[in-house]
């Protein structure tokens, strides 16, 4: 077998192999007798036509699954002798493979790069410094009471923060048009659910007025057809409804699922779940860092193949969580190639880490993670045993605990520095 390797980028490879025909004449004799010895043929019995009947009746296709047979075991054959690491699997384009002729084909593809590690230790990173106050544990409290709002009817006029239910009917020039209709519309002014024109309209409107109300649509306004028009509709207020916070009570805990301790414990579980869901997103700041600083650190070609199946993994995932129904409404990939490309850069520098650095799976934090993804199902020990049976799923957890060890590993070694933050900064909360 003769082989040629040429390089045609900087990880494009142009391979040309040729297998000597004697070597394919000897596979197609070898084939032929396999199938003379189970071949049924009209007029012979079961293994007993002769080669040359078998050779004029299956001789073509046997060639070509030889000729197909060879191409796949001398590519694998070539690429180990010349010590190659194809990142895909390579185009092939046949250039000789007649009949009495040397099989001769050209093999395309990409091949990983070498990766040689130059920092990984002292990535320089700032970690947001902060803690779980009084102030915004009692924040969260009050969010928590505003997600429970009573509403009492009042007969005073309209303010923000009132519940305001009615009946409209709008028209442009005279003509209903689409949404400009509705009965029993419920709006709390002040949330922004409406356009600005139509809530100030209804603002210090009693139970039982009438209004009319002119609205302009904004010229960038998602409905085109709308978009810069004025239209004008007649309110009929129904009803107006005065926001009433719940009580910090036994009721109000038990809502939240604290139905033993009272306050006290709701205040000890909310100010539990703070501070972890601030470690949580401590961590995650500090590990988009570190992934930064060692992509910056030790920039890496990357195969096309790779970040073009990469692409096309995100675009189907975005279809997915975007409940598209037809491939019509897969997303376009401009968006995902510079995304793809970094994940898969990542993804080749965390595995010379692991390769380099040793870094082996920790099997304890695999259970852990196990059982904290099914923690939240209603039947968590199923969930456990259909993860332990799914080896595709089962490699995703151990991918992702793998990775956080490499965090791990990185974090004990970088160049930290504190950053004085706040829970409400960092968490954005109320925003």
């Amino acid at each position: 077998m003769q082989i040629s390797v040429e390089s045609t980028g900087a990880l494009e490879r142009r391979m040309e192999v040729s297998v000597p025909k004697e070597q394919i004449e000897q596979a197609v004799d070898e084939r032929l007798k396999q199938v003379s010895r189970t071949a049924r043929l009209k007029g012979f019995r079961p293994g007993k036509a002769p080669i040359k009947v078998i050779r004029q009746q299956f001789g073509a296709q046997v060639r070509q699954e030889v000729l197909s047979d060879l191409m796949q075991s001398s590519f694998s054959q070539a690429i180990t002798e010349q010590k190659l690491n194809p990142a895909a699997g390579p185009r092939i384009e046949p250039i000789t493979a007649g009949p009495g002729e040397d099989l001769k084909y050209r093999a395309i593809f990409e091949v990983f790069p070498e990766i040689a590690l130059k920092t990984v230790d002292g990535l320089a990173i700032l970690r947001p410094a902060a803690e779980v106050t009084d102030t915004d544990i009692e924040a969260m409290v009050q969010n928590l009471r505003e997600q429970r709002p009573r509403f009492e009817a009042v007969e005073r006029e309209s303010r923000e923060g009132d519940r305001v239910t009615m009946d409209f009917q709008g028209q442009i020039d005279g003509h209903p048009f689409e949404g400009s209709k509705g009965e029993d519309v419920a709006v709390i002014l002040g949330g922004g659910r409406m356009l600005k024109d139509f809530e100030a309209g209804i603002t210090g409107t009693r139970a039982g007025e009438r209004r009319t109300l002119s609205v302009g649509y904004p010229d960038d306004y998602h409905n085109k057809s709308l978009a810069g028009k004025t239209a004008t509709f007649d309110v009929h207020v129904k009803k107006v409804d005065e926001k009433q916070l719940p009580p910090l009570d036994d009721e109000f805990c038990r809502e939240y699922g604290v139905t033993e301790g009272g306050m006290e414990q709701m205040l000890a579980e909310v100010a539990d779940n703070m501070r972890r869901e601030l470690e949580q997103n401590v961590r995650s700041r500090m590990k988009q860092q570190l992934l930064d600083r060692l992509l910056e650190s030790n920039p890496v070609e990357v195969p096309n193949a790779l970040v073009d199946n990469q692409v096309r993994e995100m675009q189907v995932d975005t279809a997915r969580r975007i409940g598209a129904k037809d491939a019509s409404q897969i997303p376009p990939p401009e968006p995902f190639i510079e995304p793809a490309r970094r994940r898969v850069a990542l993804g080749m520098l965390i595995g010379e880490v692991i390769k380099t650095r040793g870094i082996e799976l920790d099997r304890a934090r695999v259970d852990e993670r196990l059982i904290e993804m099914a923690a939240s199902y209603p039947d968590p020990d199923s969930i456990l045993k259909a993860y332990r049976q799914n080896p595709e799923a089962l490699r995703q957890v151990e991918t992702m605990v793998l990775e956080d060890q490499v965090i791990d590993y990185l974090l004990a070694r970088a160049q930290v520095t504190d950053q004085p933050s706040t829970f409400k900064d960092l968490m954005n909360f109320g925003a």
